[in-house]
């Protein structure tokens, strides 16, 4: 097993303060940092050291695959499966969809052939893999998932029927098309046409009240002339307290909007974009990749499995697993299998396995392989273990 040096990703949505305030990680630039990453994606590896000598661990997995990752995780995905991240929002992330496994696959593929550079901001597809992902609160955390239920958009959207005639034709008739329709007409919105729009959405908003209308506002401050600000109104609002968590499918629109959090996924950089940023969106692309079927808010937060001393969150694909557990006071065997990542939370952990023995303060994380079956956990406190211990079928 080794520590983890992980590198901060520095976002201008990012927080410059909360990652010190937290773990104590410095800022020496006073730059926004977005993003810790613990994992081996090849945008930005996690590091270890090895001998004295720097190595990443993406390197480290290559070189023994199998020994790394287990045959069976091997086999079937050829990589650590899973990106575990610490998540920093000062202000709101873009409104943004994940492509499901197929269409990463083509898309990859197809700008690969177009001789679209990896580090193109032009790209669409970063990678080939799929991103489902789940997000733990760590402090109060604002955000946007899923379309909201055909009344609650009808009901929001009444009172900006003059706004836009597709805005008034999806009032008169609300279903899944007409709702496809509203959504595309409002990422497209251009010029004049766009600046009335908006300005009708502020004047309704001093009229109105609730979560929805407030997102709208606040979204404001950020992005005065994007029509991003009307995602509100179709998507979810949830306030997450800390220790709620929710798993974001594939082809889901939403967004972060403020907080802090633990985001874990499967291994993959892709992010197709809706508005509330300045980066690349390509409309059609993102459209083709959405489903437009409604989420009820209720239906949102993941659950916990309460297991003795933990806290385990369901999810629905073989990517990765994640729970949060207690630090038993003295040295317990612990029931996570494979590739795992600890991430210390809170008090102090040590971990002991193949004769080693290293303690994590909270902000540092660990990485243990799958060839290290007997692993014994203890200390004070509390930590978050990434792992994988489902396989496709």
């Amino acid at each position: 097993m080794w520590k983890l040096i992980n590198p901060v990703q520095h976002y201008d949505w990012g927080s410059k303060t909360a990652l010190t305030d937290l773990y104590g990680i410095s800022n020496p630039h006073n730059q926004p940092m977005a993003e810790l990453w613990m994992g081996a994606h090849p945008a930005a590896s996690s590091g270890v050291v090895i001998d004295g000598q720097p190595q990443s661990l993406q390197a480290l997995i290559s070189a023994d695959n199998t020994g790394m990752l287990g045959p069976a995780i091997s086999a079937s995905f050829g990589r650590l499966p899973y990106l575990f991240k610490v998540l920093c929002a000062e202000s709101a992330l873009s409104v943004q969809v994940h492509p499901d496994k197929r269409s990463a696959g083509l898309g990859f593929a197809r700008e690969n052939q177009a001789g679209i550079p990896q580090g193109s901001p032009q790209r669409n597809y970063k990678d080939d893999n799929h991103k489902p992902e789940l997000l733990y609160a760590l402090t109060p955390f604002l955000a946007m998932n899923g379309f909201r239920e055909l009344s609650e958009i009808t009901a929001l959207f009444r009172h900006l029927t003059a706004a836009h005639p597709q805005i008034a034709a999806f009032v008169r008739d609300p279903d899944s098309d007409a709702l496809q329709q509203l959504f595309t007409c409002l990422l497209r919105l251009q010029g004049e046409e766009r600046t009335q729009a908006l300005q009708q959405l502020d004047d309704c908003c001093q009229r109105q009240q609730g979560p929805a209308w407030d997102a709208v506002q606040t979204l404001r401050q950020h992005y005065p002339d994007d029509a991003g600000r009307f995602m509100p109104l179709l998507l979810n609002v949830l306030q997450l307290a800390p220790g709620e968590a929710m798993f974001l499918h594939a082809r889901t629109p939403h967004a972060y909007l403020s907080g802090n959090g633990l985001e874990i996924m499967a291994n993959s950089d892709n992010v197709l974009r809706a508005g509330l940023t300045s980066k690349h969106i390509d409309i059609d692309e993102l459209v083709a990749s959405v489903d437009f079927s409604s989420r009820p808010a209720s239906s949102l937060l993941t659950p916990p499995e309460l297991l003795p001393g933990e806290q385990a969150f369901p999810v629905p694909v073989p990517d990765f697993c994640f729970s949060v557990a207690e630090l038993p006071p003295s040295p317990q065997p612990v029931r996570w299998q494979g590739p795992r990542i600890f991430f210390c939370l809170q008090g102090s952990a040590r971990c002991t396995a193949g004769g080693q023995n290293l303690g994590l303060s909270p902000g540092e994380s660990l990485f243990i392989p799958a060839s290290e079956q007997e692993v014994l956990l203890s200390g004070q406190g509390r930590i978050a273990v990434a792992y994988t211990s489902c396989f496709p079928r």
